[in-house]
């Protein structure tokens, strides 16, 4: 045995020094020694590489060999240096020539056209399907690395503080946040993606974009139309869609040789002054008709872009086999100002280890398109040093240093009390329209107080009245809350007070799972989906005499429970119990005498001419006790996993509900008895091409048992009377009146509206740059007591404010016509 000692020592010292890896690094610079930033850097006829930092610094582990390393970027010379990493860790700085693009021998062809960046562009857009379509799956690594900076801000709008919490320097400029994030990438053809996120870790505050995953920066040109998360609602032509010819016009700057392959430069055209279009060049292997590379931009001028001036794509592709080539590095550069203050940054991505075409088991694309690794966000330094693609520069290593320390004297005691003492104190304009939040230290326990405007209010049941509600919620752990909303509420005139409690235990998030319990006694409007807050109710009735709110009061109990039995399927279950009293008007004041104007009854069935004091019959005293369920598919439905829960995605396709509710009779006194079954189809943001979205929802139901049911136990619709709205549910009418098509019987209603996301506008003149969204719809509904009813509207939008003008028909008979407002308070 003793002779083969010195061999398997051998053996495993080799193993060793084989296994060990060591840092090669070095500095990219130009013909004039300017450094170039983000030059992609990796192994020729490999998958695995880097990319330099913005002062032209890379590095990246390699086992002991020689390697062919090549380093490309966009205006210069693609290069390959042949290294040989040994026992140490190697310096390589690299020198790139300019690049001269020309009419090669290669290219003498193309003199012969007139436009040899057309004929060229036409080749590779026959090609597109081609290579949009070689891969049908692949894996690989990715880091991405994030920072915005202010570049420059206005010294009167900069005090000495914020200059001192910004960390800016005397030209108030500064980094406001960087990020890092590794993962793992899966896709599969036609969007088939997964990925989990192994580490990732942020300082500062993220004041623009947030591309969070690598599915984000997937932005693929061979593709005809894309959407770019946060700078448009609209989507982006691409310069190699099918019919880009309509939009873009094509010229070819030159031709150059790289590695045996020609490639041609061309400059991307758009037609017209403004639209969804690029600018910038593309880069086109001949023969192959394939993307090179990609440098282009998008303008706020140009493309009425969201919070941005300018959004500049780059990407770098590299070849994974002979036939198959995959981005090595994508980035997004973008800069903005508002208010004088100037800001920029990057999100840079570093695509690695590419495996081609691999067998992934079934149900392994189950829907959850990002997993977050429970410890992703409590890696410490010593692990970004060791696995970061990106060199940190000298201000980004300080910011770190400095948002660290920061970060540490925040879980300090002495932090955390002035901290509380500080978020707790009360912002009164803020309590007003949004309420009042305190919380303890950890964050565990938290108070909600409801907004004024939804705690003081007058209505003609009630007179003056104080609705207090609170809100408080315990965290319990990661995966377990519950929360209490007790309310107490008085009405001065007819003297009523009501208190009741609703409450909720979230015991599992990764299922969407809940209990609820409610009890107690209330003051509810008769129709259960809504009509007016509060706040606008007591608006109408004091300033114009519209008591549009119809009330009566319940004493009730109720408990229920919902929880997603699978992925896409939520089911909800609940059984409730009240005693139901009609009420009547009380109070008859007002601020504004309007001529010829008188409250209505408080019965919504009264005729128009009955007096404000009437108490004429709409239902006797009751008993309820009712079973509700329903359960709602949503299809293809995606979703984040976090380490706190799970959290759906909006779906690309519709969503079904289907809902059933029962009226059981006799049961503890109960006097209702019926049985209603309803189902509804929905989509949200279905997007149409360059045309903006579309939304829609279908709904059916009809009573099959109707021997006792009261008033309130009709199905009412979502209306509207008044001059406000809220258009944030795609369910709601315009003119529709709150009370007068409720039913007991069957009904179908539908409603549909497409905004254009401004592609109409923004061709106006001096109108594009108010960035205006139109929007036209239409509503439905029709029941056996009111049959077709028809709404046609259309509007501009811009944020939380929009304004409609639309007209209602009542049969064969126009019933309503006018403008509605929103301006972002319902």
């Amino acid at each position: 045995m003793r002779r083969y000692l010195p061999f398997v020592l051998f053996i495993l010292t080799s193993l060793s020094v084989s296994a060990q890896q060591y840092v090669l690094s070095g500095l990219v610079t130009g013909p004039n020694n300017e450094t170039v930033g983000f030059t992609s850097v990796y192994i020729r006829n490999s998958t695995y590489g880097t990319t330099a930092n913005e002062e032209g610094s890379y590095q990246f582990k390699l086992s002991p060999g020689t390697y062919n390393v090549t380093y490309r970027f966009t205006g210069y010379k693609e290069q390959t240096e042949s290294i040989t990493i040994t026992d140490h860790n190697e310096v390589h700085d690299v020198q790139l020539a300019g690049e001269v693009f020309k009419f090669s021998a290669l290219s003498d062809k193309w003199k012969e056209n007139l436009d040899p960046g057309d004929t060229i562009m036409r080749m590779a857009i026959a090609k597109r399907k081609q290579h949009l379509e070689e891969v049908n799956s692949y894996s690989c690594s990715v880091y991405i690395k994030a920072v915005q900076r202010l570049l420059s801000s206005p010294k009167s709008l900069t005090s000495k503080a914020v200059t001192q919490a910004l960390d800016l320097d005397s030209n108030g400029r500064g980094i406001l946040y960087q990020s890092e994030l590794l993962s793992t990438y899966n896709f599969a053809r036609p969007n088939k993606v997964r990925e989990v996120t192994i580490a990732s870790r942020e300082a500062g505050i993220n004041t623009a974009f947030d591309y969070s995953k690598a599915s984000d920066l997937q932005v693929n040109f061979y593709n005809d139309v894309f959407k770019i998360n946060g700078l448009s609602t609209r989507g982006y032509i691409s310069p190699l869609a099918s019919n880009a010819f309509d939009f873009y016009n094509y010229k070819l700057i030159g031709s150059t040789i790289q590695n045996g392959r020609t490639i041609d430069k061309i400059e991307v055209i758009p037609k017209r002054e403004h639209g969804m279009y690029f600018q910038g060049s593309l880069y086109i292997v001949e023969g192959d008709w394939r993307i090179y590379s990609a440098d282009l931009y998008l303008t706020n001028t140009m493309s009425s872009l969201n919070l941005v001036d300018t959004m500049r794509i780059s990407q770098q592709y590299i070849p994974i086999t002979d036939s198959v080539w995959m981005p090595a590095a994508i980035q997004f550069n973008f800069k903005g100002s508002v208010l004088g203050f100037k800001f920029g940054g990057y999100y840079e991505g570093i695509f690695n280890n590419y495996k081609i075409n691999p067998k992934f088991p079934p149900g392994f694309f189950n829907g959850e398109i990002l997993r977050i690794d429970t410890a992703a966000n409590s890696k410490p330094s010593a692990y970004w040093d060791t696995r970061r693609l990106l060199p940190l520069t000298r201000l980004e290593t300080r910011d770190y240093q400095k948002k660290d320390s920061i970060a540490a004297y925040k879980k300090t005691d002495r932090y955390l009390d002035s901290l509380q003492h500080e978020k707790n104190g009360i912002n009164y304009p803020g309590y007003l329209i949004f309420g009042y939040d305190a919380s303890s230290r950890d964050e565990r326990d938290s108070l909600h107080v409801f907004p004024f405007l939804q705690t003081f209010y007058y209505n003609t049941v009630e007179g003056f009245g104080i609705n207090a509600k609170v809100r408080y919620t315990h965290v319990i752990d990661d995966w377990h809350s519950y929360s209490i909303t007790p309310a107490l509420r008085y009405g001065f005139a007819n003297k009523l007070f009501s208190a009741n409690v609703h409450a909720e235990y979230l015991n599992d998030p990764f299922h969407n799972a809940k209990f609820y319990v409610d009890f107690g006694s209330d003051i509810l409007d008769l129709n259960n989906v809504g009509t007016r807050s509060l706040y606008f109710n007591t608006l109408s009735t004091l300033l114009s005499e519209n008591n549009y709110v119809k009330y009566y009061r319940s004493q009730f109990g109720g408990f229920g429970y919902q929880r997603e039995l699978s992925n896409g399927i939520l089911w909800m279950g609940g059984l409730s119990y009240a005693s139901r009293t009609q009420l009547y008007n009380t109070a008859f004041g007002h601020i504004r005498d309007v001529k010829d104007k008188e409250y209505t009854s408080n019965n919504p069935k009264a005729p128009d001419d009955a007096p404000a004091d009437d108490h004429s019959f709409l239902f006797p005293q009751n008993q309820a006790l009712t079973f509700n369920t329903s359960v709602t598919f949503t299809f293809d439905q995606q979703y984040i996993t976090r380490p706190t829960g799970k959290f759906n995605l909006p779906s690309k396709y519709p969503t079904l509900t289907l809902n059933y509710r029962k009226g059981i009779n006799k049961a503890f006194g109960s006097d209702v008895n019926y049985d209603f079954a309803s189902a509804d189809i929905s989509q949200n943001n279905l997007r149409i091409g360059l045309s903006g979205f579309s939304s829609f929802k279908l709904t059916g139901g009809n009573f099959f048992n109707h021997n006792t049911l009261y008033y309130m136990d009709n199905y009412h619709f979502l209306g509207n009377q008044g001059t406000t709205f809220d258009p944030t549910y795609i369910g709601s009418f315009h003119f529709l009146p709150f009370y007068q098509f409720s039913t007991g019987g069957a009904f179908f209603e539908a409603h549909y509206q497409h905004n254009f996301a401004g592609s109409i506008l923004s061709k106006v003149p001096l109108i594009r740059k108010l960035k205006l969204e139109e929007v036209i719809g239409a509503n439905f509904l029709t029941t056996k007591e009111n049959p077709n009813y028809r709404e046609f509207y259309v509007g501009v939008q811009r944020l939380i404010f929009r304004v409609d003008y639309g007209v209602s028909y009542m049969g064969n008979k126009k019933y309503l016509q006018g403008i509605r407002i929103f301006y972002g308070i319902r």
